[in-house]
């Protein structure tokens, strides 16, 4: 696919948000089987969506289709509002204070997987946190499946190497365990496995994991909370693009 093709922007109306909520709908009811929320109406939406801005992936060979979709919340737009999504899963108590940035609803339609949609959302992702100065990014992401125990290598990998330090570090309000197995019994090959792309591309980027996972059974997944400091994001960004070039 060629880049030039994409356009990526926020949202800019209600028919805008109704065409991610579609999209949304597409990936986690049908794809993922999360529990409806549309009234028959194939949108895929909450209570908290009038509340986030929407960064939006377009296809302009395709009339400008919403192809990917990230929802975004700062920490002014959740004061003045509903407050953050991921606060009914985890204490969020941690980051007050900060300048910080929950994402959510992260997709992009199957058939342009694998291709520059999701860099190019990352980069409008970035355009954004330098445009607001933000300084924390976390949000809640999940394994498809709300069984704990087949993700057993995944989680205690999660926790014995990516906790996130005590002053920023989430708590799962339903709390379940992490750390299954002791560190020494961990097989990373298999976890790695296990661990969504997602996943690993913001611990590539320097995030951590919160303190327990959160089982979400409407949804159909287990969730972790996942946190980064911009300031190591970027960092580990150029760190990475340098040993490419080298």
């Amino acid at each position: 696919m060629d880049s030039n093709q994409f356009e990526v922007r926020l949202a800019r109306d209600k028919g805008d948000i109704r065409a991610a909520q579609r999209l949304r709908y597409d990936v986690f009811v049908r794809e993922m089987g999360a529990a409806a929320s549309d009234d028959g109406a194939g949108l895929e939406r909450d209570a908290y969506d009038p509340y986030f801005d929407h960064l939006l992936l377009l296809d302009k060979a395709k009339d400008g289709q919403v192809v990917g979709a990230y929802r975004l919340m700062r920490g002014d737009m959740a004061a003045a509002g509903i407050g953050f999504y991921g606060a009914q899963e985890y204490d969020l108590g941690k980051l007050a204070g900060r300048r910080a940035l929950e994402l959510g609803r992260s997709c992009v339609a199957k058939e342009y997987r694998g291709g520059v949609g999701m860099h190019l959302l990352w980069e409008g992702l970035g355009a954004y946190v330098s445009r607001h100065d933000i300084e924390i990014l976390f949000g809640v992401a999940s394994f498809h499946g709300a069984d704990v125990a087949p993700l057993g290598q995944a989680l205690s990998y999660l926790h014995h190497r990516f906790l996130a330090p005590e002053d920023m570090r989430p708590r799962s309000k339903a709390y379940v365990p992490m750390d299954i197995f002791d560190e020494d019994a961990i097989d990373a090959k298999a976890a790695l496995r296990q661990i969504p792309s997602l996943i690993k591309a913001y611990l590539r980027f320097g995030g951590f994991v919160g303190d327990g996972a959160f089982v979400d059974h409407a949804f159909n997944t287990v969730d972790v909370c996942l946190i980064m400091d911009t300031g190591r994001m970027v960092q580990k960004y150029k760190d990475f693009y340098s040993r490419k070039r080298g």
